[in-house]
């Protein structure tokens, strides 16, 4: 018999197995989840979730997609949260300090509580690359923060209104656009997938049985 452990979801409690995940077992207690699921074989950022255990007071942040449930799980998710998303055309936009200034100037209010850092789920170090673009260093701002999934939830901690996930993502928009070496393989291989090159390949993979296309990635030859 499989072992149970009570969570609570939004408030009501439900018997669910202890080797789920909290996305899971969230469907496993009959909620059907049409936003916000991500894309259950790994993590995207749209499941970020609230919980605290019973008897305990820290409120922890997570992704639902990578979280196993534990006993007593008090759960709450959080499937948008209302970052501030400035509009800029990246062809016109300077590389410098200044467009930070101009598009986030709340990073400069930044209060060193370092909270952002201590919620984020991916154990990014979020303060530090938010200092990296105040300094408008936006290739250590881009490496800093490439990990980060855009949930929101060290944004939901800050004090000073930051939405660290646009400010890292504008930052990663310029260091791909004006500072990071072009990639001329990229560039070729862009060329042959609008020439077509790869369609009969693609059209013979979409015909084989999902388990002999779960065998061929399974056994693919990684490029070093």
């Amino acid at each position: 018999m499989e072992n149970l452990v009570s969570i609570f979801l939004f408030g009501k409690e439900y018997k669910v197995p202890d080797n789920l995940t909290i996305m899971s077992a969230m469907e496993y207690a009959g909620y059907q989840l049409k936003r916000g699921c991500g894309c259950r074989n790994g993590f995207c950022g749209a499941c970020a979730t609230l919980y605290r255990i019973k008897g305990q007071s820290e409120l922890k942040a997570c992704l639902a997609c990578g979280t196993k449930v534990e006993d007593n799980m008090y759960i709450a998710t959080l499937p948008f949260f209302p970052l501030v998303k400035k509009v800029y055309d990246i062809e016109k936009i300077p590389a410098t300090q200044q467009i930070m200034m101009q598009l986030y100037p709340e990073i400069y209010a930044c209060v060193g509580c370092n909270a952002c850092t201590k919620v984020c789920p991916q154990e990014l170090n979020v303060m530090q690359y938010i200092a990296y673009a105040q300094r408008g260093d936006f290739k250590k701002c881009a490496e800093e923060s490439f990990d980060c999934v855009m949930c929101g939830c060290c944004s939901t901690r800050c004090p000073a209104g930051i939405s660290h996930p646009q400010v890292a993502m504008l930052a990663r928009r310029i260091n791909g656009k004006y500072l990071a070496p072009k990639s001329a393989h990229l560039a070729d291989r862009v060329q042959e997938i609008k020439d077509g090159t790869f369609e009969e390949l693609i059209e013979a993979l979409m015909d084989k049985p999902l388990d002999e296309i779960k065998e061929l990635y399974n056994n693919r030859e990684i490029e070093k």
